[in-house]
């Protein structure tokens, strides 16, 4: 039996019934602490031929302390700047002043969605500021409120409350920013590959894709961050028919494979042999990727992070906060980020024994 669930809802959906997850099934790379403590996948045994065969990268993404839990699938889970060619010059899309200025003088929209932290931690992630998971594996330490250094929290919330005011900006989510491409109003906007076929059927041969630019912080031009992202193939440990479970997962997840999803659907391979073929170096959408891969980190973060990251996004894209509330938005973002539930405490018990 097949059964249709989105990638990044697998754990959800898998922990509401351990007795009933399928042979084998398809994750993002965030939700492998959650799956492997819960005890759904356990270290594999041909790890060493696919670390072989895949980028070094998706490799660390499907592994806890060095040991294997997963078969990497694509490496394509990132984010990235797409636009509109008739309406941007390349000098245009290095900055996100730039590309606002343009898009405001045609009286079109650049878009984004910060009520995600996915998308939030970029305007954070090379300040020096800092956000990583505690050892714990639940909550995180962040520092995003700190009031010293050349760049403060509230220096970054400031540039971000500008964007925000500007007419050429727009906040939206995914549904949001594609049928804005469809009307025309939106003509840029920070997605993924998951959008590339739509973008490329709606803007034809002005379609285009880049790195995300630099944006204004305390006088200064620093490069926005982003997190990267990896698809995997789960086996399920307790399947009656794990042997033949495995092979599939190795089978789905194979060289030949990784190219047909390529080709039908623009998925990014984390097979070396796939990933340096000449149709997949042709792809705009994933040379922008690579381009922005050196300003990437794979996305390790406690589920304390997501409630207070969207509050926080929501409420600077109102653009209104003075400083003092800024201050205070990010004080509560952090202790609410650093704090852990009680129903937390066993799963992170848990990750110690891995």
């Amino acid at each position: 039996m097949i059964e249709p669930v989105n990638e990044d809802i697998c754990k959800d959906e898998i922990l509401k019934n351990i007795d009933e997850v399928a042979d084998v099934f398809a994750f993002a790379d965030d939700q492998l602490l959650t799956l492997a403590a819960a005890g759904v996948i356990t270290p594999l045994k041909d790890a060493d031929q696919i670390r072989e065969e895949n980028y070094e990268s998706t490799v660390q993404a499907a592994s806890i302390n060095e040991k294997l839990y997963a078969y990497p699938m694509t490496a394509d889970n990132g984010y990235y700047m797409y636009y509109n060619k008739k309406y941007f010059s390349e000098e245009d899309v290095k900055t996100f002043d730039g590309m606002l200025q343009a898009a405001g003088k045609a009286d079109k929209k650049v878009a984004m969605d910060w009520s995600s932290g996915w998308y939030l931690y970029s305007f954070f992630g090379n300040t020096g500021l800092t956000l990583k998971l505690n050892d714990d594996m639940i909550t995180n330490s962040c520092n995003w409120n700190s009031k010293e250094g050349d760049i403060r929290g509230v220096d970054i919330t400031t540039a971000m409350s500008a964007i925000a005011r500007n007419k050429a900006f727009t906040n939206v989510g995914e549904e949001g920013f594609l049928a804005g491409v469809k009307d025309g109003s939106i003509v840029a906007g920070v997605s993924g590959m998951w959008n590339a076929v739509h973008l490329q059927k709606a803007w034809g041969d002005d379609y285009a894709a880049v790195k995300l630019p630099t944006y204004t912080v305390n006088g200064k031009q620093v490069q926005m961050a982003s997190y990267a992202g990896y698809k995997m193939i789960g086996v399920n440990a307790y399947s009656k028919e794990y042997i033949w479970a495995d092979r599939l997962a190795r089978f789905i997840t194979n060289e030949k494979n990784q190219m047909l999803r390529f080709k039908q659907r623009q998925q990014g391979p984390s097979n070396k042999v796939a990933g340096e073929s000449e149709e997949v170096k042709a792809s705009i959408a994933i040379q922008a990727l690579m381009s922005q891969l050196q300003y990437s980190q794979l996305q390790r973060v406690g589920e304390t992070y997501w409630l207070p990251a969207r509050n926080l996004g929501i409420a600077l894209a109102e653009g209104n906060l003075s400083p003092d509330e800024m201050q205070k938005a990010l004080d509560k973002m952090v202790q609410e980020n650093s704090g852990i539930a009680v129903q937390l405490k066993e799963e992170a018990a848990i990750f110690k024994q891995i």
